[in-house]
């Protein structure tokens, strides 16, 4: 049978959005080493837009000693953390595809 993505929407679309997200970090971080903050670009607009409500909440938890730069790692880790407990959590109840690894010998 074949793996239909629409059948564990509840997984995907989850799982999806939160490795988006957690490589659009990273991407804001690799890219800040080459552009400034304040640059108008739409794309580099894009990712500000986009994570700075997760760098809001890694900010807030995260000691001021901190420096920016960091808190973007960091973010990113807890991101990436947040989504393997998630595939672990639906993974504990059943709730993902489960790939098929029997494989049948080729006809000679």
């Amino acid at each position: 049978m074949a793996w239909d993505f629409w059948q564990y929407w509840y997984y995907n679309i989850p799982n999806y959005l939160l490795a988006a997200l957690s490589y659009t970090m990273l991407g804001r971080f690799l890219l800040g080493f080459f552009v400034p903050d304040e640059w108008n670009n739409y794309i580099w607009q894009a990712f500000i837009r986009l994570t700075n409500p997760v760098v809001a909440v890694v900010r807030y938890i995260t000691p001021l000693v901190v420096t920016h730069l960091w808190i973007l790692i960091l973010a990113a880790l807890w991101l990436h953390l947040i989504r393997i407990g998630f595939t672990i959590i639906m993974l504990s109840f059943g709730l993902i595809p489960i790939i098929d690894t029997s494989v049948e010998p080729l006809p000679r």
